[in-house]
């Protein structure tokens, strides 16, 4: 039985290291939505970095954005649903950590856009923009929070979401998709999994005629949800030691050579 509906991670599984869409996976995704065949992107990254990116989807259709916590209708260039965080718990999970972690420092990704503390240092020029507002988190924080972002210069990756996980994992849900230590929080149960669970069911898919393709820990509860996963080759142990299958490199175009044979897109893989 061919899948119904494609859920694809962006950055290290759909996306090559530079950050384009190969013509190849253009092409793929355009032959599935010739086939009725619908792909929703489902990433970490806010709505605010996918401008350059809804083109591939076709300019329609559905994105699952930060981690789940918004669903993003490509057409209207509108929030569909958000999944936001109250103010009082970002304060309590800031306040925790400060003193589980000291020198831990934050950021807020937000329906209207990204905040961080004066203390928390960009890695990437999208988040080093002059106009972005800073301040204490207590000062930064609203009710249109969808993800709060913590960072810690000392640590290491995963022990750093560890001990996140064991201060505040009660409060918010934790995840890590970064190469440093970065660890991502939304609302308590939101996670890919979850939206795109909501999404198929509003479409009438099942989760065993869903395929997924992922590289990152937050991609474990989607590729554990759906009925076929993929891990991409050049994916995190946790991903390749969970997923059913593995996909070529994302570099090799991997999703694109796997949608190509399950779908019979030979001319196209």
């Amino acid at each position: 039985m061919r899948p119904r509906l494609v859920a694809t991670d962006l950055d290290g599984t759909l996306l090559h290291t530079d950050g384009t869409v190969t013509e190849r996976t253009r092409s793929v995704l355009t032959a599935l939505d010739d086939l009725g065949v619908p792909v929703v992107f489902t990433t970490g990254r806010p709505i605010r970095w996918m401008e350059t990116l809804w083109a591939d989807v076709g300019g329609h259709g559905l994105a699952i954005c930060s981690n789940g916590a918004i669903v993003y209708d490509v057409a209207s260039h509108e929030v569909a649903q958000a999944h936001t965080i109250d103010a009082a718990t970002l304060v309590a999970v800031g306040d925790a950590l400060r003193r589980a972690i000291p020198g831990t420092t934050f950021a807020l990704e937000k329906t209207t856009g990204f905040a961080r503390e004066d203390a928390f240092m960009p890695r990437l020029n999208v988040n080093a923009v002059r106009d972005v507002p800073m301040g204490d988190l207590e000062e930064i924080v609203d009710d249109t929070v969808v993800k709060l972002l913590a960072r810690h210069e000392e640590m290491t990756p995963e022990a750093f979401w560890d001990r996140t996980e064991e201060a505040v994992g009660h409060l918010v849900t934790t995840t890590w998709s970064s190469t440093g230590a970065l660890v991502e929080m939304s609302g308590v149960g939101v996670t890919k999994a979850t939206t795109l669970a909501s999404l198929a069911a509003e479409l009438g898919i099942p989760a065993d005629e869903v395929i997924a393709f992922g590289d990152m820990p937050n991609d474990l509860p989607m590729l554990e949800w759906v009925g076929t996963s993929y891990a991409m080759a050049n994916a995190h142990p946790s991903v390749l030691d969970l997923a059913d299958h593995v996909a070529p490199p994302n570099d090799d175009d991997g999703v694109a050579a796997v949608l190509s044979e399950v779908f019979g897109l030979a001319s196209l893989g």
